[in-house]
């Protein structure tokens, strides 16, 4: 396994044990939380909210994915890039959902979850990899990685406007998809410090 994404999944483990034994304390620091909520929000939280996690079904969906569609763009990418697209994902997604759910719903709620960096990984793959097929679990075939983000990114966008269920962050979603195709246009065009990374 390449290392960041390596990393990636034992901080995210490491985190939510550490959440098992600190209590809510852990959620009130470092979750997202709306900025109109002046006494729980902190800048840092537009990054620290990433890697918590509300159960193990929930992280090992997240880490799965990580370890999945993280380790084939990684080994083409590089560390730091790699590393860098998934951080700018997690941030895009933390900004929407305020922006969005926030500010234009008055959501309250804390925000946790890697799903931000997630669909932002997922996008960047559909790019480079479009025609690599996806399954699904409860399908007996394969999807091809764009129709599959496309689809995704549709169904999260209704979701996101029509469901009345409180819990998923589905803006948030919308904006690592968003976050991932900025990462990879910035990169395919001046890339980082003036140095042309294209591909």
């Amino acid at each position: 396994m390449p290392p960041i994404t390596l990393a990636l999944i034992l901080i995210n483990a490491f985190v939510y044990l550490l959440g098992m034994f600190s209590g809510p304390e852990i959620v009130r620091t470092f979750a997202l939380w709306p900025p109109w909520m002046a006494e729980l929000f902190h800048p840092w939280q537009l990054v620290t909210y990433s890697f918590l996690h509300g159960s193990a079904l929930h992280l090992g969906f997240n880490m799965f994915a990580i370890w999945m569609f993280g380790s084939a763009l990684e080994r083409k990418w590089g560390d730091l890039r790699y590393l860098l697209t998934y951080l700018i994902s997690v941030v895009v997604a933390a900004m929407t959902q305020i922006a969005v759910s926030g500010y234009l719903m008055r959501f309250g709620g804390p925000v946790i979850g890697a799903s931000g960096g997630v669909f932002g990984l997922l996008l960047a793959y559909a790019l480079y990899f479009p025609n690599r097929h996806i399954t699904i679990f409860f399908l007996p075939f394969g999807i091809p990685a764009r129709r599959f983000v496309l689809g995704y990114g549709l169904i999260e966008l209704v979701l996101g406007v029509f469901s009345t269920s409180a819990g998923v962050a589905h803006f948030a979603h919308l904006g690592g998809l968003f976050g991932g195709w900025l990462g990879v246009q910035y990169f395919r065009g001046r890339g980082l410090f003036g140095k042309g990374w294209r591909h």
